[in-house]
């Protein structure tokens, strides 16, 4: 009894901070969705008629689809790469603890300074526009170092296998003298002349400063290339921190199962989807929901861009919200607020709910 007490005791601080500041917030919201309130005067009971006015806002409906498509893309993107940087830094070779700080480091960065950071890099004549600029520029060479790569990967395999050496297909020693050699066919054609960069005009794509979708025209289906930007950036902050948690699944996985399935016959692809796959299975239900949450409720990053961008190109629900709330010199409108904010907490409740019914029909 007084250990549980004491452990009640310790949950306190948290359990009053949650309740005054979320859980009064929360049923407050739900009070102003029914009213016409604008922080000034009394609130106004309307009912259900700033649900009905809200769908008919075209910013908010932007908003709704700018936030749907930001989630489930954002949501895939950062759950396959930190799964892919989770295997890789997984392995156990010398130095590994560095990448593994290095890949985590802009997770711990703040989130303002790595959007400004952003903001340069997007610029008409920032870091995306001139990487793009050299592929367009040594794409032949690119190609020709794959080409070249995948031919002698093919040759060496086939070559012990016909000697009768159980040769894989990715062997590391194959894989790097093929990268060798393919980099020296590529410096060998270039010096003759018989491979040459391509000239051409330098990179000015508007990431930012633009109402442009991709693809055009699509509608619904269709998705502005500042909020694409916006994507790219979000992807790249969240991921390392869902990478630990990979990673620490990874590590608690029992080496006795590789071994059996190696004993079965199980290359090393058959062991990542039978034996990885389902192991972390849980947790990437957990990374998904976090990562569900935290893009439909995404708002730091539209706010710092800021007027870089159009509004509209950019809106997500949260932004809606505090846009609503916070609109300069016009009054607050805290009703149509408070309704955006009811629908976003149902669509992030939904989007769980869905993921935790497929967990567990898969159990």
């Amino acid at each position: 009894m007084q250990e549980a007490l004491a452990a009640y005791l310790f949950l306190l601080p948290f359990g009053l901070s949650l309740l005054i500041f979320f859980g009064y917030a929360f049923v407050r919201s739900i009070y102003f969705s029914f009213t016409d309130y604008n922080m000034f005067d009394p609130p106004n009971w309307v009912g259900l008629a700033n649900y009905a006015a809200i769908f008919r806002e075209t910013r908010f409906l932007t908003a709704l689809r700018n936030s749907i498509g930001f989630s489930l893309i954002v949501t895939v993107s950062q759950t396959a790469f930190a799964l892919l940087l989770a295997v890789v830094l997984n392995a156990r070779i010398r130095g590994i603890a560095f990448f593994r700080t290095a890949y985590y480091m802009p997770s711990v960065a703040s989130s303002v300074v790595v959007t400004l950071i952003f903001l340069w890099a997007f610029q008409r004549t920032g870091l995306f526009n001139y990487l793009l600029g050299l592929f367009r520029t040594y794409w032949p060479m690119l190609l020709a170092f794959l080409v070249l790569a995948a031919l002698f990967q093919v040759l060496q395999v086939l070559w012990d296998r016909r000697r009768g050496h159980p040769a894989r297909w990715l062997e590391p020693g194959a894989v790097l003298t093929s990268l060798l050699l393919a980099a020296a066919g590529v410096a060998a054609l270039w010096a003759t002349g018989r491979l040459t960069p391509v000239e051409t005009e330098p990179v000015r794509i508007v990431w930012l400063n633009t109402r442009r979708t991709i693809p055009e025209g699509g509608g619904w289906f269709s998705l502005p290339l500042p909020l694409i930007s916006i994507m790219m950036l979000n992807t790249w902050t969240t991921a390392p921190t869902f990478m630990l948690l990979y990673l620490a699944g990874l590590q608690d996985i029992p080496k006795e199962l590789y071994e059996a399935a190696a004993v079965d016959g199980a290359n090393r692809w058959q062991q990542f989807r039978y034996v990885t796959l389902p192991q972390l299975k849980h947790i990437t239900f957990l990374v998904m929901a976090l990562g569900l949450i935290g893009t439909l409720q995404m708002f730091d990053q539209v706010a710092v861009i800021g007027s870089a961008a159009p509004l509209d190109s950019v809106i997500t629900l949260a932004y809606y919200v505090y846009s609503n709330v916070f609109p300069g010199g016009a009054l607050p409108r805290v009703g149509m607020a408070s309704a955006a904010a009811v629908i976003l907490a149902i669509l992030t409740l939904i989007a769980v709910l869905i993921q935790r019914r497929v967990v567990e029909g898969n159990d």
